[in-house]
């Protein structure tokens, strides 16, 4: 008769026969979830190689304007979505930048001005080179504008005034008895309009057009406005400027005599419908990319024709980092907030995209 051997198991030999079903249960289950987890990760990397853009390199551009980082972050956000491998964006100002895109070694910039920037895309090879449909940002302004309390005082309205002598001299702040227009930074698309209208208005005698760092200068600028000095400068929306000096409270806008702009912009006139003629239409932006990297990757060119940004958000986000919140990551975190709450937009976008590159 054969006698069972001693149990290795403490108990009965019921419990180590259970013990043994365990086990067995165990190690089916195991083998079950085993291969249902690598169904499930072979499906993700299916996924992930079916992302149109996986593999493919991006290298957005903006120029030295800070403000600009949130825009374009926007966009590259949309891109990562997609699978692109975007790369960190490369500081460069626009007339380099859109002969950048053309030559390939940039791939888009979030901030085409039309038509202020229009002498720059025709210049690097306009539609044969360069990509550029749907419209990113509307009601995108721009002029001069003086201290309202000066305005008033004095009855400005018109830049034309500053060709006196003594007008100009209110916003000297140098002592050599010019006008000291706080201007555009070389490089810069506001830069060719601003010294063209100095020739065109005849202000080169009584104005100075200082230009360098616009941020450096414009903090200048607000620091005289405080101490109740005259201010006379340029500027645009959206740009956290206005949030501070604001059209109608603080400042007002000043007209022009008549419409005068360079280049491709010559034949534009700048009266606004309700006659106010401020010497700049305005303008809208777009994202701008070079059409090589279009024509091969669909998925990117619909996202750039779809995104859309209200300019007020900008203005709002602008005026955050004014207020300090500067850092990269803080732009991170207002572009991941600014998602959040159009989610369903956003989604749309890259579901948009995706189906255009089927």
């Amino acid at each position: 008769m054969y006698c069972l051997p001693t149990p290795l198991f403490s108990g009965h030999i019921g419990d180590t026969l259970a013990t043994v079903r365990t086990r067995n249960l165990m190690r089916n289950l195991l083998a079950t979830s085993a291969i249902v987890l690598g169904l499930s990760i072979t499906g993700t990397q299916a996924s992930a190689q079916d992302l149109p853009g996986k593999g493919v390199k991006v290298q957005p551009i903006k120029s030295s304007i800070a403000e600009e980082t949130f825009q374009t972050v926007l966009v590259s956000r949309g891109l990562e979505k997609l699978g692109y491998e975007v790369q960190p964006i490369k500081e460069i100002e626009y007339a380099t930048g859109f002969m950048a895109i053309s030559n390939g070694d940039a791939t888009f910039l979030a901030t085409n001005w039309v038509p202020l920037h229009d002498d720059f895309y025709k210049n690097a090879g306009g539609n044969a080179k360069l990509y550029r449909q749907g419209t990113y940002v509307t009601n995108s302004a721009q002029g001069y504008l003086i201290d309202k309390k000066t305005a008033t005082e004095y009855n400005i309205t018109n830049i034309a005034q500053l060709k006196d002598p003594k007008i100009a001299k209110l916003f000297d702040t140098n002592g050599d008895g010019k006008a000291d227009l706080t201007g555009c930074n070389p490089g810069w698309g506001c830069e060719l309009a601003i010294e063209h209208q100095m020739d065109a208005y005849k202000l080169r005698d009584t104005v100075t057009h200082n230009q360098g760092s616009y941020p450096a200068l414009i903090a200048d600028t607000i620091t005289r406005f405080k101490q109740g000095q005259p201010i006379l400068y340029y500027t645009w929306t959206p740009y956290w400027v206005s949030g501070v000096l604001r059209p109608g409270q603080e400042v007002v806008w000043l007209e022009v005599p008549f419409s005068s702009l360079p280049g491709e912009q010559a034949k534009i006139d700048t009266k606004l419908p309700n006659g106010k003629n401020y010497g700049f239409p305005v303008n809208t932006q777009h994202i701008v990319a070079n059409k090589a990297f279009t024509d091969k990757n669909p998925a990117a060119a619909k996202l750039f024709e779809l995104m859309k940004l209200p300019v007020g958000d900008i203005n709002a986000q602008n005026l955050r980092m004014r207020d300090g919140q500067n850092k990269a990551a803080d732009i991170d975190r207002h572009v991941d907030g600014w998602i959040k709450g159009h989610q369903k937009l956003f989604d749309d976008w890259i579901t948009q995209a995706q189906a255009a590159a089927k």
